[in-house]
């Protein structure tokens, strides 16, 4: 089973080009800021946004080619779809929402029903059969919006957000079952997240759209390695600065200059992890090669450890320790300097 989409969505002015490939049994997570186009191009591959250009081809059968005049109605694709607010028939026990797929694909009542059950026991809710969605937590009505997809046996399931609407207490213990779902089968998977935690987990390769168009694409760690927009290096945590390049030294586009080895010539990204980034009260006497004032802007804590955001030329994040917050008095607005070993910067060209 195999995904081939290569189209053109044009929607009240914008324009989504996307040219994507999974193999059967892969899960590709889908990310980008909000208005990038993630949720349009799971509604055109669902066949629910018309195509302008370009073609959706799923396990060889051609769902859409406008040259063709090829569209198939969503109905009768071989697509799941799990929206992220469970649009749950209401007047509809969960049995029979998941039920519901089955039967409109002509599977005789009493199947269709086992088959339902079969799949609310899957996924863990099999003791809410009964239950109308008024009646169901967001965990559980999440977790009957799966069954539905899954129950039509897609070649393609399309997950949009798929743990938006689930309280924090209920996410991680949905995650662990809708990543052991998605592991054990042959069929294609796309899953739409902003978040890159949900991502790393569920996924085996991540593809990350901006502006209607793909920027990325590869694992989180390859992602983070090198980074090609600045949306990219903030999902993998990491600080990237753009710039011109002359014999090891980076005049940076927003001010500032950075000693790098690696930075021969021309346009360059330069990657910093925060974890490199070394905060002093005074103007340190040491060996990095890369020292500027800076103020604190805004000190975000995480567990042990923070994230502190730093203006100046360059403007970049550190991450410290929860005791450094205190030894150095870390609050917004302190003055301090900022020290970048030059071995710690990767450049790679823009």
């Amino acid at each position: 089973m195999t995904l081939e989409a290569d189209l053109v969505v044009r929607l009240d002015g914008f324009v989504l080009r996307v040219a994507l490939t999974a193999r059967g049994g892969e899960t590709v997570a889908v990310l980008g800021p909000n208005g990038a186009g993630k949720t349009t191009l799971l509604r055109a591959l669902a066949g629910l946004v018309p195509l302008a250009e370009g073609r959706v081809v799923v396990g060889g059968r051609v769902l859409d080619d406008p040259v063709a005049g090829v569209h198939v109605p969503p109905e009768r694709r071989s697509i799941g779809v799990v929206f992220q607010d469970h649009l749950l028939f209401p007047h509809l026990s969960a049995l029979d929402n998941v039920a519901f797929g089955p039967r409109c694909r002509g599977t005789p009542r009493r199947a269709a029903r086992a088959r339902a059950r079969a799949w609310l026991d899957r996924v863990r809710v099999g003791e809410r059969a009964s239950a109308r969605p008024a009646a169901l937590s967001g965990g559980q009505a999440q977790r009957v919006a799966l069954a539905r997809a899954l129950a039509v046996e897609p070649a393609l399931l399309l997950l949009d957000e798929p743990l938006a609407a689930v309280d924090a207490a209920t996410r991680p213990a949905l995650r662990r079952d809708l990543r052991a779902l998605l592991a054990t089968t042959d069929r294609v998977q796309l899953v739409v997240t902003h978040d890159p935690l949900e991502a790393h987990a569920l996924a085996d390769r991540l593809v990350v759209l901006e502006e209607g168009r793909v920027v990325q694409t590869g694992t989180l760690g390859e992602l983070a390695s090198r980074p090609r927009s600045r949306y990219v290096a903030e999902l993998a945590g990491v600080n990237l600065l753009a710039g011109e390049a002359t014999n090891g030294r980076i005049a940076l586009d927003g001010g500032g200059t950075l000693v790098a080895p690696d930075a021969t010539s021309g346009r360059v990204l330069a990657v910093i992890h925060p974890r490199a980034v070394v905060l002093h009260r005074v103007r340190p006497d040491a060996t990095a090669r890369n020292v500027w004032p800076g103020r604190v802007d805004i000190v975000d804590r995480e567990d042990a450890r923070a994230r502190v955001h730093v203006t100046g030329s360059p403007s970049i994040v550190a991450e410290v320790t929860a005791a450094s917050i205190v030894e150095l008095g870390l609050v917004p607005g302190l003055e301090l300097w900022v020290a970048v070993k030059a071995t710690e910067i990767t450049v790679h060209p823009a």
